[in-house]
């Protein structure tokens, strides 16, 4: 059953909506999964903040016309799986994952900043720490000085009572 003319502009405009908000798209070819398998994956990637979009290739071309994905036009060729997300290392460790156990799973092209990235870059990408991880990491740092500086401030105190207590300890002994 194919679609009609206004089902078309439906699809064409989500894809473009969902392209404008994007970072990074990865296109991957998915012959060979299983129906469980491609729902199993969607449900991971949507956890992560990843839409996974199946589109013909057709409509696709022309969802990503004049964005930053523009670059991936020439690339809409087979059974496709359309993988989008704000977090570009987020998408690729989502990919990267899938892939290692589904072998099937192929991913023939990425594009990141309008650029195309490849297989490589992806798998590069994924071994990134997070986003979560990265603000853990900061908020870390910030907090480092701030509490070197309440230990030193601690630490007077701490040695007046260590004081304190060796010369109550000498005062017995004698």
């Amino acid at each position: 059953m194919g679609l009609n003319r206004e089902q078309k502009k439906t699809v064409v405009s989500e894809v473009s909506q969902t392209m404008s908000v994007a970072q990074a798209a990865i296109l991957a070819e998915y012959r060979g999964l299983t129906v469980a398998e491609v729902s199993a994956f969607r449900t991971s990637a949507r956890e992560s903040g990843v839409a996974v979009r199946v589109v013909k290739n057709s409509l696709a071309r022309r969802g990503v016309a004049g964005s930053q994905f523009e670059c991936l036009t020439d690339h809409f060729v087979g059974p496709l799986v359309m993988m989008t997300s704000e977090d570009p290392v987020a998408l690729a460790k989502i990919v990267t994952e899938f892939g290692k156990d589904h072998e099937v799973l192929k991913v023939k092209v990425g594009a990141m900043e309008g650029a195309l990235i490849d297989d490589q870059t992806i798998k590069a990408l994924a071994r990134l720490p997070g986003r979560e991880e990265l603000l853990a990491m900061l908020v870390g740092t910030m907090q480092a000085p701030m509490n070197k500086f309440v230990r030193t401030l601690n630490e007077i105190p701490a040695q007046f009572v260590r004081v304190l207590t060796a010369v109550r300890d000498s005062r017995e002994a004698a």
